[in-house]
C-alpha cells in the first residue's frame, strides 16, 4: 500500500514543502530512502523502528521504500520522522483511510516514541500554509509557535502512541493552549531599569557589518 503525507524542511532559514511518500510491498524485508536524503535522514530508520515497536504498534516485515518529493531538493534534519511513521502505519493499514489527507505532519521521534521539538517550525508551518495545507501537526513544545500562522489549525503530537489514537478518534487531542515557550508566552519585554534614553548603533564598537545588515 500507499500512503503519502504533507511535510517540509528547511533550506538555510526557508521552509520547503516537501511530500513523504512511503510504499510497502510484499517481498524481503528492507527500509530504502530516496529524494536526496542526508544522513540525518537516512539514519531516521532506526529511530522511526524503534518509536513504532515501543508505542507497541507493528513494524511491517515487508519491502519499505520511503520517496522525498520533489527528488531534486536536498532534504536535511530529523524533522521529517513523523511524517515518515505516520505514513508507514497509513501504508500498513494502521490508521484508518483518509486520516492523513490534507495533514501536514513535522517532528523528530525519539526512541520510546515520544515527539521532539524541531528548529524552524514558523518558516516551516509558513511554507506549507502558502501551499494550501490548513491543518499541521507539530511536537507539542512547538505548538505556539506554529500557531502564529494563522491559517493554519495547529494540532500538538506528545508521543506516536497517543497520536495514533487521537487519528483513529480513540483518544482526545492534546490542549496545548495552556503551554507557551519562554519567548511566546506574552511576558512584557524587560525595559530595564526605567533608564528612557533611547538605544543607539554608533554606541556599538566593533560588529560593523552587523550593525550595516541590521
Amino acid at each position: 500500500m500507499l500512503a503519502s503525507v504533507p511535510s517540509a524542511t528547511l533550506i538555510g532559514v526557508d521552509g520547503v514543502p516537501i511530500t513523504v511518500e512511503v510504499h510497502v510491498s510484499p517481498g524481503l524485508p528492507i527500509y530504502q530512502v530516496v529524494g536526496l536524503p542526508d544522513t540525518a535522514v537516512k539514519e531516521s530508520r532506526e529511530r522511526v523502528r524503534a518509536a513504532i515497536l515501543s508505542s507497541d504498534l507493528t513494524w511491517p516485515l515487508r519491502r519499505i521504500t520511503v520517496n522525498l518529493a520533489p527528488g531534486g531538493v536536498r532534504k536535511s534534519g530529523s524533522g521529517l520522522e513523523l511524517a515518515v511513521a505516520l505514513g508507514l502505519l497509513a501504508a500498513n493499514g494502521e490508521l484508518p483511510a483518509g486520516a492523513l489527507e490534507g495533514v501536514a505532519v513535522l517532528g523528530e521521534l525519539g526512541l520510546d516514541g515520544s515527539v521532539r521539538p524541531i528548529p524552524g517550525t514558523l518558516a516551516l508551518v509558513d511554507a506549507l500554509a502558502r501551499r494550501g495545507v490548513t491543518q499541521v501537526i507539530v511536537p507539542e513544545e512547538n505548538a505556539a509557535e506554529a500557531a502564529l500562522v494563522q491559517a493554519v489549525h495547529v494540532r500538538a503530537a506528545r508521543t506516536l502512541g497517543e497520536l495514533r489514537d487521537c487519528m483513529k478518534g480513540e483518544a482526545t487531542w492534546p490542549d496545548w493552549d495552556a503551554l507557551r515557550s519562554p519567548d511566546l508566552a506574552g511576558h512584557e519585554p524587560d525595559h530595564g531599569s526605567g533608564d528612557d534614553e533611547p538605544l543607539d548603533f554608533s554606541d556599538v564598537r566593533g560588529l560593523a557589518f552587523g550593525r550595516r545588515a541590521v
